[in-house]
This record gives C-alpha cells, sequence and structure tokens, in this order.
C-alpha cells in the first residue's frame, strides 16, 4: 500500500467514525425532542421531578386512589370544577380533541384526570356523568376536604382559591394550566393555558417518549 493509498485509507475511517459518532447521537437522543419545541408548545418540564403527597381520593366510580400512586401512564392533572361556566368545558373539549388526534401509541401512554376544586358538589356520580359528555375515559377525582386537595395544589403548583360554599351558584377560581405526572408517579411538569391544539398534537408524542 503506497502512502497515499495508506493517507486516504486513514481519512476514510477517520471520517467513517466521525459519521458513526453522529448518527449514534442523533439515534440516542431520538424521543428526547426539541426542548424549544416543547416550550413553544406550552409544555414546561421540570429540571428534577417531585414527589406527590400522600392524599386519598374518590374516583368517578367510586373508589379510592392515590394521588402518590398515579403510575404506569403520564397523567395530564387538569384542577376544575363540573359546575364551571367557562374554562373547564372549553379545556375538557380541547383535551378530547387532542387526544382524538395522536398516535394510538401516545393515546396508550397517556390518561387524562379532572381534579375537583368543588368537593362539596362534585361527588362521583355528578364527575361521571359530566365527564361522559366529553370522554367516558377521562378520570375524575375528587378530594375527601379542601384541605387535602390544598396539598395536592400546592405540591404541583397549580394554584386555587377556595370558594365561599355558602352562596348560591358559588364559582371557584382556579388555573388552567395543566400538571404533568410521569409514568414513575412524580410530577414531571406543566402544560400551560391556553391549550394550543396543533402544536399539543404535534408534542405530546415527544413527551410521552421521554425516560
Amino acid at each position: 500500500m503506497t502512502r497515499t493509498q495508506k493517507t486516504v485509507f486513514i481519512l476514510v475511517a477517520l471520517i467513517a467514525l466521525v459519521l458513526g459518532l453522529t448518527i449514534n447521537k442523533v439515534l440516542s437522543g431520538k424521543g428526547q425532542g426539541d426542548p424549544t419545541a416543547l416550550i413553544d408548545a406550552g409544555i414546561i418540564l421540570l429540571p428534577q421531578s417531585r414527589n406527590l403527597p400522600d392524599v386519598s381520593m374518590t374516583d368517578q366510580d367510586g373508589k379510592p386512589v392515590q394521588v402518590n400512586e398515579l403510575k404506569g401512564k403520564w397523567s395530564l392533572l387538569f384542577f376544575g370544577y363540573t359546575f364551571c361556566p367557562d374554562i373547564c368545558p372549553t379545556t375538557l373539549a380541547q383535551l378530547r380533541q387532542i387526544k382524538s388526534e395522536l398516535p394510538k401509541e401516545a393515546v396508550d401512554k397517556l390518561q387524562i384526570i379532572l381534579v375537583s376544586v368543588d368537593p362539596n358538589r362534585d361527588t362521583p356520580k355528578q364527575l361521571k356523568q359530566y365527564l361522559g359528555y366529553f370522554d367516558p375515559q377521562f378520570i375524575g377525582l375528587t378530594p375527601t376536604s379542601v384541605e387535602e386537595l390544598q396539598k395536592v395544589a400546592n405540591a404541583v403548583s397549580i394554584p386555587f382559591i377556595p370558594a365561599d360554599t355558602s352562596k348560591p351558584n358559588y364559582t371557584v377560581d382556579h388555573s388552567g394550566n395543566l400538571a404533568v405526572i410521569g409514568p414513575d408517579g412524580t410530577q414531571r411538569g406543566f402544560i400551560r393555558a391556553p391549550l394550543n391544539n396543533v402544536k399539543l398534537v404535534a408534542q405530546l408524542p415527544v413527551m410521552l417518549n421521554r425516560n
């Protein structure tokens, strides 16, 4: 092998090595997504996950659910209530539409949960009937008390103002943001309101493929 051939051989080997490392880097990062695109879609991921408090709630079927044991799937927690006149029906309708446009593999990894900020009126029966108007697979959770609800809301940084339940037809002030809970049961981030359907349909599968 001549000197020229050796030089060409070494250059080809170096190029192959560089290409191999580049492809490996791309493949190893596959599914992690572009952080800028996630943020643009309103998905804000926390630098460190947060543990949820050991609080028991009742689901729409009357069964107890431990908030810190929401595991196995990604959960989107929306804090609202069934007597809400505006933001709640709008948000739930958007979530139904977003879910209908996601690929099946993404839908299988996701559950949408309405956490009631109105335990005074939102019985399991009321929640089940209400959520049935949007998607029967949506989950509804009612806390045993406003104090227990406050523990969860504080833990995931989703604010609400307890209502004066002595007033007729009272309303409850609450955030439209969603808390993102990972399949390990810890909070991974938020989705900012108002929801952007098109961008979330594109970016939620990226988030759902994260570890």
